[in-house]
């Protein structure tokens, strides 16, 4: 997490009329200069400013598409870091990408460090050896920093997304960019969110999992715990496992518990019944329990399009949940949030208002606040990670790569 100075006191004495009417006026005065994205899980405080809206990923290539025709020269990401990264990944360089709350990271991009996963990578095969014939494919789900990436590009690996995961595993699985040869094993190291992994590798028929250290005999997969020595399992794992996933996971998802979807059965058993359906992030359990599963875009594509007088138990973000429900609600469909958790991403909602109104108040002064510029030695290896990720779902590196 990067130290986000104070703002200056006035910031927060401001009405939150005032506010909304200040930035509006901010927008205008920059015009065309300025490009505001807003991610899904944002605050309706903050959103309704947003020029665009969506995921990440999607944000940024919109964005990155958006800024060339309009001669964009600010983008602001109403995000966390890890997407302002993916933004300045993907737009020509004399568009400065900005952060409003520089503290804004990602707990689950933050499980996966750097120097953990170059330590991971060495030990791993290590224990496999020189003589071993194989090769270990790393997959980056988006959600992870613009080095991580970049290690991932660097080794033959690839990006992915929630809606493209099953894609790419199956990919990576075949040999990634060399097909796999003769008596060749392939093992797919799958990096930050062991759930969204695990709920894929689920999707090959790979489901056999032996718990830790004190695991015996053969198994699909294997979890490596960078906290742990050894990454916390025994070599015999590393060398029968097929997928070994990283210890990390989404905090907002991983409050939803199997007995959630039973809890909310029950309520509505004897009213038509409800559909219950999970970001993939979620715990195996829980996916497992739900009647789909898909990404956030997904998710709302589903809400959308569902028939009047349904009941729908969606399991994601809170903020998003609300305006789905609030659109449903005109259809006469009801839209609610699995379970009784706050499930709320605390490091989003520290974009406020406030932040954003500060950002655009430098910027009308041509100054450049809490810019996130990925380095160039970086640029290069993280950018052909997202390359990879596309040329094999369907798109070209030309879509993705709008401007270099």
């Amino acid at each position: 997490m990067l130290w986000q100075p104070a703002l200056p006191d006035r910031y927060y004495a401001m009405s939150d009329e005032d506010l909304a009417q200040a930035i509006a006026a901010r927008r205008e005065q920059l015009g065309d200069i300025l490009l505001i994205l807003g991610h899904h899980y944002q605050q309706d405080e903050v959103i309704q400013h947003a020029d665009l809206t969506g995921d990440s990923l999607k944000l940024s290539r919109l964005a990155a598409e958006e800024a060339s025709k309009r001669g964009t020269k600010y983008i602001v990401f109403c995000g966390v870091h890890f997407m302002a990264e993916t933004a300045d990944l993907l737009t020509d360089d004399a568009v400065a990408v900005i952060l409003p709350d520089l503290s804004a990271g990602c707990p689950m991009a933050d499980m996966a460090e750097y120097d953990d996963v170059v330590e991971a990578w060495e030990s791993i095969h290590a224990v496999l050896g020189n003589d071993w014939n194989g090769r270990v494919i790393p997959i980056a789900y988006v959600n992870s920093s613009a080095a991580v990436k970049a290690f991932v590009g660097e080794h033959g690996g690839a990006c992915c997304t929630s809606s493209n995961a099953t894609e790419i595993f199956g990919w990576a699985l075949a040999g990634g960019e060399r097909p796999a040869g003769n008596n060749e094993q392939i093992k797919v190291l799958f990096l930050p969110d062991q759930h969204l992994g695990r709920n894929t590798a689920s999707r090959f028929g790979l489901i056999t999992e032996v718990d830790g250290a004190a695991g015996r005999g053969p198994s699909d997969i294997a979890v490596w715990d960078p906290r742990l020595e050894g990454g916390g399992i025994r070599e015999q794992q590393i060398r029968s496992a097929t997928i070994l996933l990283w210890a990390g996971h989404c905090t907002v998802h991983m409050r939803f518990c199997p007995e959630h979807v039973d809890q909310v059965r029950r309520e509505y058993a004897e009213t038509g019944g409800i559909t219950v359906i999970v970001h993939p992030e979620c715990r195996k359990e829980v996916v497992d329990r739900a009647d789909d599963v898909g990404s956030t875009e997904y998710i709302i594509s589903r809400v959308e399009q569902a028939e009047p007088g349904t009941n729908w138990a969606v399991g994601t973000e809170v903020h998003l949940i609300n305006r789905l429900a609030k659109r449903a609600a005109r259809r006469g469909v009801n839209v609610r949030l699995l379970g009784d958790c706050l499930c709320l991403c605390a490091m989003m909602y520290r974009i406020n208002p406030q932040h954003l109104l500060w950002t655009l108040d430098n910027l009308a002064h041509r100054k450049v606040v809490n810019r996130i510029q990925v380095p160039p030695e970086v640029k290069h290896h993280a950018r052909l990670a997202l390359e990879r990720m596309l040329s094999h779902t369907g798109q070209t590196p030309s879509e993705l790569i709008l401007a270099r």
